[in-house]
């Protein structure tokens, strides 16, 4: 047996299935809606959710820090499992996975994690949200430097040499991209909504007709109206409550309305910037059915290059680009719960 067929056991492969379908999966649950039931009485039953601030300095640069878990760490308790969010192109990282929308239900991504019981990060990158700026554009290279920069006082704050990574759209490339330079501190990789190749997806077809634009300016307008066509531009609006890009753009606003460019400009431009076969990692993919950003030809031509058996392939149903705005982002839930708990395999030769 060679070592790319090892593992194959755990390969879980749900394409067009949803959640709880498969081989490999550990499936108590008989619906979806049996899952969404169960994530809202796990939120109930845990304890209160304590969060808090850091910075950390890239040369110059300083880069805020968000935290969250169950109860305030404790000197010499045993430490939880580390889970590091990484954020996207267009919005900031407390938009992206610690949103509040008012009587719509859960849509903190943190906080559904931190009630599994993991201890849970994200970060604002260079020149977005609360964070410093250093002028760049924020391609992925530079977001690559700042998650080198975070990692260490991460480390340092959890007592954990390692983490769990999940990154979405762009984010899911700066978190493959770190995976690849820094292997060493990447425990388990989610990756959702990502982009390849970018061959034959719509939105990467429309950025590349733009491609001057963001060669010429470090950022680009994000205003309002640019936060909303996120939510229709897979042609799914109805896959996402209104009130959530509402949410955003006020929780967005107050930064201004331009972003940096570069994210934009390599995937219109740049791609391939994560090389599959240098991610050691377990990996865990999800898509939308819908996703503008992707295909799922350009997807599995990632997932079949990938060396390590412990992999799986998600796409989820009645979804768009924007996984974790969606109606179904309980799906993303269960399947990264799974994922980041699994057992580790038992290694034959």
């Amino acid at each position: 047996m060679n070592k790319n067929d090892r593992g194959m056991a755990r390969r879980t492969m749900l394409l067009g299935a949803g959640v709880g379908i498969g081989a490999g999966w550990v499936s108590g649950l008989s619906s979806a809606e049996a899952a969404r039931r169960n994530d809202a009485k796990q939120a109930v039953a845990a304890g209160e959710i304590w969060s808090a601030e850091y910075w950390a300095n890239k040369g110059s640069v300083k880069l805020n820090l968000w935290r969250k878990r169950i109860g305030a760490p404790k000197r010499g308790a045993e430490p939880l499992p580390v889970l590091f969010l990484v954020h996207g192109s267009s919005n900031s990282s407390r938009s992206s996975y610690d949103l509040s929308v008012p009587g719509k239900g859960e849509y903190s991504l943190m906080n559904v994690m931190a009630r599994y019981g993991y201890d849970v990060w994200t970060m604002d990158h260079d020149g977005y949200g609360r964070s410093g700026s250093s002028g760049n554009n924020s391609d992925i290279a530079s977001g690559v430097e700042d998650l080198k920069a975070a990692v260490p006082l991460v480390m340092k704050e959890t007592g954990q040499p390692k983490m769990h990574f999940y990154g979405t759209s762009s984010g899911g490339i700066r978190a493959g991209a770190y995976a690849q330079a820094e292997p060493e501190r990447v425990d388990r990789l989610v990756l959702v909504a990502f982009t390849y190749k970018g061959k034959g997806a719509a939105e990467v077809g429309r950025r590349q007709k733009r491609i001057e634009e963001f060669r010429a300016n470090p950022r680009r307008k994000r205003d309002a109206a640019m936060i909303r066509s996120i939510f229709t531009r897979d042609g799914l609006a109805a896959s996402y409550d209104p009130a959530v890009p509402e949410a955003i753009i006020a929780a967005e606003m107050k930064f201004g309305d331009t972003v940096p460019t570069g994210t934009y400009l390599d995937m219109a431009a740049n791609l391939p910037l994560v090389d599959p076969r240098k991610v050691l990692s377990p990996v865990l993919m999800v898509r939308g059915t819908q996703d503008g950003n992707s295909t799922n030809e350009d997807l599995l031509d990632f997932y079949q290059q990938l060396p390590n058996g412990d992999r799986q392939f998600v796409i989820l149903p009645y979804t768009a680009h924007s996984v974790g705005y969606s109606k179904n982002r309980h799906l993303l839930w269960y399947a990264m719960r799974n994922f980041l708990a699994a057992p580790a395999p038992v290694v034959v030769s």
